[in-house]
């Protein structure tokens, strides 16, 4: 056991446990997979793509690799273009530009607020439903996605009624 000990402290001391890419810090106590699948726009497919491609075992601790492997991982998210089929991107024939790209981070959010906010302006039948606070995607709404207080009979109200009409009848 005691061989063990000085070993765990070495490793405690090497291991970053936050590592920043763009604006996301990602967790740096987990595999690189999954360390990456935190930051919005990445995906279990899209994290296993970026661990081949900057030449890094996925499976091991993130905040354990070298500063030269964790540069490579960032260089690669940063370009993420180049190394993905068109058809993994997740901006697919832009609507301004036509480029197909794949955003990450802050930029995604950025984006899909742009997208949502056009659809309000231009009231297609998805911006309407966003203006309403309703389901965009076909879902069904006879009965779930009520948002209005309690539908049917509320027996705690009931109860609480008869306790105060008992109360001031005696």
């Amino acid at each position: 056991m005691s061989a063990e000990e000085p070993e765990q402290e070495q490793e405690d001391d090497d291991l970053r446990y936050f590592v920043r890419i763009g604006k996301t810090d990602l967790d740096g106590t987990k595999s690189v997979e999954r360390s990456l699948r935190e930051m919005k726009g990445i995906g279990k497919r899209t994290a296993k793509v970026i661990a081949q491609e900057a030449d890094v075992d996925r499976h091991a601790t993130f905040g354990l690799l070298e500063e030269d492997e964790i540069e490579s991982v960032v260089s690669v998210v940063e370009d993420i273009d180049e190394y993905i089929p068109s058809w993994m991107a997740n901006r697919q024939k832009d609507f301004y530009t036509g480029e197909t790209t794949h955003k990450t981070g802050s930029d995604l959010e950025q984006k899909r607020r742009h997208d949502i906010n056009r659809m309000k302006m231009i009231d297609s039948y998805r911006g309407v439903r966003h203006k309403r606070g309703q389901k965009v995607r076909g879902q069904r709404t006879k009965s779930t996605g009520r948002t209005e207080g309690t539908i049917g009979v509320n027996v705690e109200a009931i109860k609480e009624e008869a306790a105060e009409a008992e109360a001031e009848a005696e």
